[in-house]
Formats: C-alpha cells, sequence, structure tokens
C-alpha cells in the first residue's frame, strides 16, 4: 500500500468551535426572530390581505371572463392574434384538465410577486445605474442571491413568519428579483450619451432624463429582466408549495411524494403552460417596443 503520510490534513476549526459558532448564529436569529417577528407580520398584514382578495377574485370569477381578460392582456401586449388563440387554448386546455382553481392560485402568487419584484428592482437598478459605488456594494449580494441554493430562502422566512403566503412571496421575490435589477442596471448604462447630452442641452433635469429619455430607451432590457424574473417565480412555485404556499407546485410536490407520475406530469405541464404564456407575451411587448423606438428615431 502506497504511504499515506505525506498528506497534510486541512486546517479546520474544532467541533466545539464549530458547534458553538453556530449555535451563536442560531440563538442571534432566533432572538431577532422573536423581538421583531410580530412587527414583520403586523408589517406584512395588507400584503397578506390584498393577496387573499386576488386570489379569491380570480377564483370567484367567471373561468370565460378570467380566461378574456387574460387574452385582452396578450393581445394589447403582442398585437398577435396567433398568439391570443394559444394563450386561450392553453387556459381551456388547463381548465379542461381540472387543474384551474390551482393555476388561477398560482397564477396570483406570479402576478404578486413580478410587480412587487418591478417595484423594488427597478428603482435598485436605476441606482446602480446612476452611482458606480452601489454598483459594486449591490452587484455582489445579487452574485449570492442568485447562487445561493432556493430551499435556503426558505429556512429564515419560516423562521420569521411561519407557513403561509406571505413567507412564500418573500422566498420567491428574493429569488426572483435580481434579473431586473441587473438588466434594469444595464439598459439605462447602454442609453446612448448623445442622446443624454442632447437632452442636458435642453435643459432636461433628472427626472426628466430618467422618466423621458433612459427608461424608455432601456425598456426592452427592463422588459428582458421583468421577463426573466416571471421565469424565476415560476421555478420556485413548486419549492414554495413547501412552505404552505397554494397553487400547482402543493400537487406536484404531493406527486413527488407519493409517486403519482400523472398527477406529476399534469401539473408540471400547467405550470410549463403558463412560463410560454407569460414568456412569450413578455418577450412581443419587449420586442414591440424596441420596432416602436426604431421607427421613432
Amino acid at each position: 500500500m502506497a504511504d499515506s503520510n505525506w498528506l497534510i490534513e486541512f486546517p479546520a476549526l474544532s467541533r466545539d468551535t464549530l458547534r458553538l459558532l453556530q449555535r451563536s448564529i442560531d440563538e442571534t436569529f432566533r432572538e431577532f426572530s422573536r423581538s421583531y417577528g410580530q412587527a414583520l407580520e403586523d408589517f406584512f398584514e395588507p400584503l397578506l390581505w390584498f393577496m387573499i382578495w386576488f386570489e379569491r377574485l380570480l377564483l370567484n370569477a367567471p373561468w370565460w371572463l378570467v380566461i378574456a381578460v387574460i387574452a385582452s392582456c396578450a393581445y394589447l401586449a403582442s398585437r398577435n392574434w396567433k398568439m391570443t388563440i394559444g394563450v386561450i387554448a392553453a387556459f381551456l386546455a388547463i381548465g379542461i384538465f381540472g387543474m384551474w382553481e390551482d393555476t388561477m392560485r398560482t397564477v396570483s402568487i406570479i402576478t404578486v410577486c413580478t410587480l412587487l419584484a418591478i417595484v423594488i428592482g427597478i428603482p435598485i437598478g436605476v441606482m446602480m445605474a446612476r452611482y458606480d459605488r452601489a454598483q459594486a456594494t449591490i452587484t455582489p449580494v445579487l452574485d449570492v442571491m442568485q447562487t445561493m441554493p432556493s430551499f435556503v430562502y426558505l429556512i429564515p422566512v419560516v423562521m420569521l413568519l411561519g407557513i403561509g403566503r406571505v413567507p412564500g412571496v418573500i422566498a420567491v421575490i428574493i429569488y426572483a428579483i435580481p434579473p431586473v435589477i441587473r438588466l434594469t442596471n444595464l439598459g439605462i448604462r447602454l442609453v446612448d450619451k448623445d442622446v443624454l447630452e442632447a437632452a442636458n442641452a435642453f435643459g432636461a433635469d433628472f427626472k426628466q432624463r430618467l422618466f423621458g429619455v433612459q427608461i424608455p430607451l432601456a425598456m426592452p432590457n427592463i422588459m428582458a429582466g421583468v421577463n426573466q424574473t416571471i421565469m424565476m417565480s415560476l421555478a420556485m412555485v413548486v419549492i414554495a408549495s413547501m412552505i404552505g404556499v397554494k397553487g400547482l407546485g402543493q400537487p406536484v410536490l404531493k406527486a413527488i411524494t407519493n409517486q403519482y407520475f400523472s398527477m406529476g406530469l399534469f401539473n408540471g405541464l400547467a405550470i410549463v403552460a403558463i412560463a410560454i404564456v407569460f414568456d412569450r407575451v413578455s418577450q412581443a411587448y419587449g420586442h414591440r417596443i424596441q420596432k416602436h423606438r426604431q421607427v421613432g428615431h
């Protein structure tokens, strides 16, 4: 046998030191949860109320009205009849296969997560584009958020807020918000400097440059970020079902636990159908904005 004495053990913390470190981190977070958990629940109470209201609205509305509204939004975004018919066919198929209620719950969660990601992410992206120091500080945070295993996000939100809709939405937003931040920052930074100089020459202030020049020109990139955020939100739906988020993720989780292949297949295909609908519609809207901008030039 080859002599293994040449191997040098990697210097590591002793077990007692490591346990002490882990225990101190856990106790610190538990103390924070006990001190501020109720305040956080009160803070997110309006969000919970809105989510329940929106979910009930989708569930109680006639199916044909929901499909008509979704198809109208798809047409207004894409101005493409073929795509609109595809959207109608996808939701009709979902209803025929008995997944309507779970789909409406998933659509409500994804809609809320996307709106919150846009409201939070675009201002952060604008700040990163305006200040290089902010970009240098926030970029590593976004790198961690995008590389951290998605299951890890569930631990702190459950410890703070328990099981339910709000912790699920927070976990989904943390996982899905980086693309809209990054692409908003990128889109604004890619705006032609000559255009900004022309705006300055006409006496435009910061708000006029931002809302009248930079954001409209960066809109295709921003829409690409929104598109990626929607896709990542849908990917997180199944994982978020582990902490009580109702929707298509729960039947998939049940199918995994009980080895129900058909249940997992049908609900998985429903998630895929929603993803394709959101993806195609948001991409078409981004392309239409791009063409409109080119025609304007």
